[in-house]
């Protein structure tokens, strides 16, 4: 279940719209708006994430989140940052948060697996926590579990010896489990602060002594046994008998930035075209949202440029698609060759593009940067010894000229390709009222 904090209305819609429908929707999710709502669901229902606006009517920055922190620990809670308060969500992840997110990367595609990713972790937690109860009598069922996981788990025995060691913990340690095996905790599993580069705490000894499940200290950095430091994070319990006798303890950790370059990869994944590396329609509209107000504070045009490869079915008919994959790839680039670092080429879909032209002067700018492209085009693609012929046909569309919303301008650009189109190959049109009524040009 998750529990969602933010006050503001169309922030926390965009998050439930890309956690999906709630017919659909694989979450139980919870909205509230102010801090003191959330403390009241969290002291009655057990969460297990919190996503956290840190900028609430009722409480803000750390101090806000210390509190949530303090009313359930053991729910993973994700700082939601705008740009303004994004050193704010650092300083929240120092205090114990899972991680911050940036409120603009929200979208249908990573972060419902992000989640996913989390609550998944959690749900490993738990089963840690319930083969503590059965070590005893499942002891062999319990070590394949643990051998099958994703992260690093050590088991020790009350003197702090090494009794166990999955696959991932020799990986991540440079031991392996034969040579592990009763040897002094320290000396495998060797921890320092990361800042002060000082020995860290044995979370073992802590773990055993408070007998409670315990996090490992922020910025704490693992000596492998070759030298090297991987940066970690995750936490340690106690081990029972039968009898609830503490007779050792068991750490799981992960590989920090491992963990954070997965996040990241995901999130560019959805939000750029698998075959040419294009940002796809989802961070078109992002840039565009963006592109909008900040034109019209510096009183510029957005131009938008929408893209069909004339010859395209012909070529994937005729060679292939593996041809035409290649066909693909190599008009992204040239396009990308054309454009200013600032614009944005995006592949919209099959064989059309579109180019989003930011905080250009007149009209005019956006016809030359299409002459450009048709000029880039003149010379064939050379694709596996064929010579291959490529014609644009390109509609434009203005803002705030022809619309001032994005769908519909990148419709009324659609339009104009058409009209284009129907002219003959390599043509470029530019919107007009009369293209929306169906006119001809």
């Amino acid at each position: 279940m998750i529990l969602l904090i933010e006050d503001s209305q169309s922030d926390a819609e965009w998050i439930l719209k890309a956690l999906g429908e709630p017919e659909t929707r694989r979450f139980d999710v919870v909205w509230v708006t102010c801090l003191a709502d959330a403390l009241g669901h969290l002291a009655r229902n057990t969460f297990d994430v919190v996503l956290l606006d840190l900028m609430l009517p009722d409480g803000e920055g750390v101090e806000a989140f210390d509190r949530v922190y303090r009313a359930q620990p053991e729910a993973l809670i994700l700082v939601l940052s705008a740009a303004d308060t994004e050193e704010t969500a650092r300083r929240a992840v120092r205090h114990g948060a899972f991680d911050h997110l940036a409120k603009g990367r929200a979208d249908p595609y990573w972060l419902p697996r992000a989640l996913r990713y989390v609550m998944e972790r959690k749900a490993t937690e738990r089963v840690l926590r319930q083969a503590e109860k059965k070590l005893f009598e499942e002891k062999e069922r319990s070590r394949v579990t643990l051998d099958s996981i994703g992260d690093a788990v050590l088991a020790t025995d009350l003197d702090y010896n090494v009794t166990y060691l999955n696959p991932v913990a020799e990986q991540m340690t440079g031991w392996s489990g034969a040579e592990a095996l009763g040897q002094p905790l320290r000396k495998v599993f060797n921890i320092i602060d990361g800042a002060t580069r000082e020995a860290g705490q044995n979370p073992a000894w802590r773990a055993i002594d408070q007998d409670r499940t315990v996090g490992l200290a922020m910025d704490c950095v693992l000596i492998r046994r070759d030298g090297t430091e991987i940066v970690i994070e995750d936490s340690a319990a106690p081990i029972h008998d039968r009898d609830g006798r503490v007779t050792g303890a068991v750490i799981v950790f992960h590989d920090r930035n491992q963990a954070r370059a997965v996040t990241e990869k995901m999130a560019y994944l959805a939000q750029h075209d698998g075959l040419t590396g294009l940002p796809n329609r989802l961070l078109l509209k992002e840039r565009f949202s963006r592109a909008i107000p900040l034109a019209r504070r510096n009183q510029k045009l957005v131009g938008l440029l929408f893209l069909d490869l004339d010859d395209f079915k012909e070529i994937n008919d005729s060679l292939g698609h593996a041809i035409g994959d290649r066909v693909l790839q190599g008009a992204a680039e040239r396009l990308l060759s054309c454009v200013r670092a600032s614009d944005t080429v995006c592949r919209y879909g099959g064989d059309e593009f579109v180019i989003l032209l930011t905080e250009i002067n007149q009209a005019q700018d956006a016809a030359l940067a299409a002459e450009k492209l048709h000029a880039a085009f003149a010379e064939p693609l050379e694709i596996d010894g064929h010579r291959l012929r490529i014609h644009l046909s390109i509609g434009i569309s203005l803002y705030p000229n022809d619309d001032d919303n994005p769908d519909d301008l990148i419709h009324d650009a659609d339009v104009a390709m058409l009209d284009a189109k129907a002219h003959g190959k390599g043509r470029c049109r530019s919107f007009t009222a009369g293209m929306r009524l169906g006119h001809v040009t």
